[in-house]
């Protein structure tokens, strides 16, 4: 005998029947009942569609945990855009790009001037990931900045905000760069993803082209600790270069992630 183990049916049945784990989050060869998905594979998708829904439609309060935690620590306050409702935020993504005359106003007097950074956190399209990844991002980018040796403004939570108010949040704050950590539009993948949106020193009629982003920040994606060394090395290079946009490449090197 070669000593070779003979397999046993069980194994040779169990190989044949189980699938690979999944390389994608969308729902491509996942099996089918007929011509339709599995009972498992479209109960997920009517789960992660109501996740979707609730994130678009749910409200953030800064009076609750977790973002209470940020208000005590970090002093975080609120401003709003024009757009003066979710249903209005929804419909007029104009006026989420535009700070109310009250908030600006709000701005000059409670965000210390000049400072290197100022970071701000909008709601945008979900409110989960605001909640779920900026009380654990906006304390490692706070932490790190200052271990940089960089000034920080008082960070600033903005209502019913687009990237655009990126523009008012820089003609209103003394500040080299602006990041502004926002909610993106949630999807079937996930609802909790997080963008992180930069610029030198915005002004209004600026562009996507003077922005740079670090997006998909969440559990499957882009995490915490890689999105804060990815932001403070955009942030020197702005510095550096004085620019930002599409002019400005990230370079990976210079932003390992934070605690490594």
């Amino acid at each position: 005998m070669s000593g070779i183990e003979p397999i046993a049916q069980s194994q040779v049945t169990d190989a044949v029947t189980s699938e690979p784990p999944p390389l994608t989050p969308a729902r491509v060869l996942l099996g089918r009942a007929g011509s339709s998905y599995r009972t498992s594979t479209m109960l997920q998708l009517r789960a992660d569609h109501a996740a979707a829904r609730d994130a678009l439609h749910e409200r953030i309060d800064l009076d609750a945990d977790p973002m209470r935690a940020l208000v005590e620590r970090f002093g975080l306050f609120e401003v709003a855009t024009e757009a003066g409702s979710p249903a209005e935020h929804l419909a007029r993504p104009d006026r989420g790009r535009r700070l109310t005359a009250a908030s600006i106003d709000r701005l000059g007097a409670d965000c210390p001037a000049p400072v290197d950074l100022q970071l701000a956190v909008g709601d945008g399209l979900s409110a989960a990931a605001v909640r779920t990844q900026v009380p654990v991002l906006l304390p490692l980018l706070h932490e790190a900045a200052s271990a940089r040796g960089l000034t920080l403004g008082r960070p600033v939570f903005i209502r019913h905000c687009r990237v655009g108010v990126l523009n008012d949040l820089g003609a209103s704050i003394d500040a080299e760069v602006v990041a502004l950590l926002v909610g993106e539009r949630p999807g079937l993948a996930t609802a909790e993803s997080l963008s992180a949106y930069l610029a030198w020193r915005p002004r209004p009629g600026d562009t996507d082209a003077q922005r740079n982003l670090i997006s998909n920040i969440h559990a499957a994606g882009v995490s915490p600790d890689e999105a804060a060394g990815r932001i403070l090395g955009l942030v020197e290079q702005m510095r550096l270069h004085r620019r930002s946009g599409f002019e400005l490449r990230e370079s990976t090197s210079s932003s390992p992630a934070v605690g490594h």
